[in-house]
């Protein structure tokens, strides 16, 4: 193992480049050997980290899901070592449109659910998920159109759930399904004007993205990562145009247990087997 600690990254946007090059020059300025790999899907970045190429991956939650499957499979360990503020306690959102006369989730059988990209958790998965709970089964209660984008990138994009969005708005969906802040976000940018929309259901708090280590996470150079990682201060200068770009105001020490609503989801229709095998028929990315 070198000295150098070699993060993992997926490019779902040219600003990824922009945000490692920043964190890169900021921990070389505190004599921190830092580098990263882009890859152009999270699959392709699980099975690098399996493979001992990264020692850190900055991982959606589906990549953790299927990361910690997979190292348990290997008989090691993933740890979720820090997160974002803006990661965690997360909800998900069914929308109609605000005169459609739909009240409840339920009332939408017979109809037809727009959602996200087939990877997408926050889009698909775990609102999917959410129906089920409710007794709309997907794909017989309820006709599914998905919009898939960029597939391998677990929604990173949010491409999948604009393209819903705009869809509802068309008229050629009843219900999409999306993040609460992207709902929120829709709203300010005019795809989903304020006061058209009306949420009627909404899942439970669940966890986003994380940095993922297999194995020991106490090795020295990986310590010292986490440490001046949440030592970054949003009243810094040099560090907040970063933390913008990345979406937070805040590093905090990871969790996992608000991933068990994913795992679940992942089972349900699924997508990874219990090693963290890419099983989903449909799924290319």
């Amino acid at each position: 193992m070198t000295s150098t600690l070699m993060l993992g990254a997926v490019a779902y946007d040219p600003k990824v480049v922009t945000i490692w090059e920043g964190f890169r020059a900021w921990f070389a300025d505190r004599d921190f050997d830092f580098d990263y790999l882009l890859f152009s899907n999270y699959e392709r970045q699980v099975d690098a980290h399996l493979a001992g190429e990264i020692d850190v991956a900055w991982n959606s939650p589906l990549a953790w899901v299927r990361t910690r499957r997979a190292a348990q499979a290997k008989g090691q360990a993933a740890h979720s070592i820090a997160m974002r503020d803006s990661d965690c306690d997360l909800t998900s959102v069914v929308v109609v449109r605000a005169d459609s006369g739909i009240a409840d989730p339920t009332e939408l059988k017979g109809l037809t659910v727009g959602v996200g990209a087939v990877d997408s958790p926050q889009a698909t998965l775990l609102p999917l998920s959410y129906l089920r709970s409710l007794g709309v089964s997907p794909g017989i209660d309820v006709t599914i159109r998905r919009f898939d984008a960029l597939g391998g990138k677990h929604g990173d994009h949010i491409g999948g759930e604009r393209d819903a969005a705009r869809a509802l708005m068309a008229g050629e969906v009843d219900a999409a399904c999306m993040i609460d802040g992207n709902h929120l976000l829709f709203g300010r940018e005019g795809t989903l004007p304020s006061g058209t929309t009306t949420v009627i259901g909404q899942t439970g708090p669940y966890d986003h993205c994380n940095f993922t280590v297999i194995g020991d996470p106490h090795v020295a150079k990986i310590e010292r990562f986490l440490a001046l990682l949440l030592g970054m201060s949003y009243d810094d200068p040099e560090v907040r145009p970063l933390l913008d770009l990345e979406g937070l105001k805040e590093w905090r020490a990871g969790r996992v247990e608000f991933y068990a609503p994913l795992e679940r989801a992942v089972d349900e229709v699924g997508f990874y087997d219990a090693d963290g095998n890419v099983v989903a028929a449909d799924y290319r990315p």
